[in-house]
């Protein structure tokens, strides 16, 4: 029912902007809650046996992470007096604080759901989950001052790492996904207590990406990366264009997804983090080597001749293509703009 479904997507759009205009943490973790819960129908909309196992998981792991959010603001409540989101003194409540939000978007090591859940959805609701539903949880991550500014950077540098050999031998596309998410959500820590700008560049850098990724594959029709194959004879530019998104989410210059990797190797380099920005950057190769496998699936292979049944290639997409040329075309194209983009972001 479309009306249900706007109810949902509004509910979607409150619990964030409550998240994003409260001070305090009960509005805070009621956000989170909403959020949450109006979500979960419509992962579980496709009655579907994985799709019902991904919501259950969904669910369970979202709920442990507003309980550990709720007990901390509890206790930071309990012994400082106070429920405001920055004021958080004690370092107890503040580890368990980062910890939660870390399990909420799926961190290393307290990534494990994320794979399986983004593997039982579809390609628009699995959008949702990669970018959305990141954003009130990484709105109280820029509002909490960590006093543990080393488990930030474990977090970060194993997040960075673990995404980066977790998609190494992923054929389905929808894994591969979330362990770029994986990796690309560790950059973004290890720079947070540094340079918060930076990480919310790169927050903003990979939603368009992520945008531009999802769209392809929902175009094409494909969660695998067998069904990639066939994708040259039904939208030619289209292949031609995949591998200049997947370099872009891979880091390399000259397109967009360089420009936040490049800031954040800078800003750890200028606070004498060397041996950390170096174990960042060795983890982005891996990132794009199953980045390149996904390339090579799509332009370099040929479709095989003896598939039997309706030949799914003939048949032409009817989804709109503006935003998905808009969302290309920016994760192509919006290094040289790169200065103005800095100083437009708020310190």
């Amino acid at each position: 029912d479309p009306y249900i479904i706007a109810t949902l997507l509004f509910s979607l759009g409150l619990g964030t902007t409550i998240t994003f205009a409260s001070s305090h943490w009960l509005l805070a973790w009621m956000g989170l809650e909403i959020n949450t819960l109006a979500i979960i129908p419509l992962m579980a909309r496709n009655h579907h046996p994985r799709a019902v196992k991904a919501t259950t998981k969904y669910f369970l792991t979202q709920a442990t992470a507003a309980a550990v959010l709720l007990f901390a603001s509890v206790s930071n409540a309990w012994v400082t007096g106070q429920w405001d989101i920055s004021y958080m003194t004690h370092p107890l409540p503040n580890t368990l604080i980062i910890l939660a939000l870390s399990l909420k978007i799926g961190l290393a090591p307290l990534h494990t759901w994320m794979p399986e859940v983004l593997q039982g959805l579809d390609l628009t609701t699995g959008l949702i989950l990669s970018t959305w539903q990141k954003l009130a949880p990484f709105y109280l991550f820029l509002q909490v001052a960590p006093m543990n500014h080393t488990l930030l950077i474990v977090l970060g540098l194993f997040s960075t790492l673990v995404g980066g050999w977790g998609g190494l031998n992923q054929t389905q596309l929808r894994k591969i996904l979330a362990y770029s998410s994986i990796a690309h959500l560790g950059w973004m820590i290890l720079v947070l207590q540094f340079s918060p700008r930076l990480t919310l560049l790169a927050l903003l850098t990979y939603f368009v990406m992520t945008f531009s990724l999802f769209m392809v594959f929902k175009f094409n029709n494909s969660t695998t990366l067998n069904s990639l194959t066939t994708s040259w004879a039904k939208a030619p530019a289209l292949t031609a264009m995949l591998p200049l998104i997947l370099l872009s989410l891979g880091g390399l210059p000259p397109l967009t997804g360089f420009l936040p990797k490049w800031m954040i190797l800078l800003e750890l380099t200028k606070q004498s983090l060397a041996l950390i920005a170096t174990l960042a950057a060795l983890s982005a190769l891996l990132s794009l080597f199953f980045y390149l496998r996904v390339s090579y699936a799509m332009t370099l292979t040929i479709s095989p001749n003896n598939t039997t049944g309706t030949l799914p290639w003939r048949l032409n997409s009817h989804l709109p293509s503006t935003p998905l040329a808009l969302a290309a075309s920016l994760t192509t194209c919006l290094l040289p703009i790169a200065p103005a983009t800095m100083a437009l972001l708020p310190l």
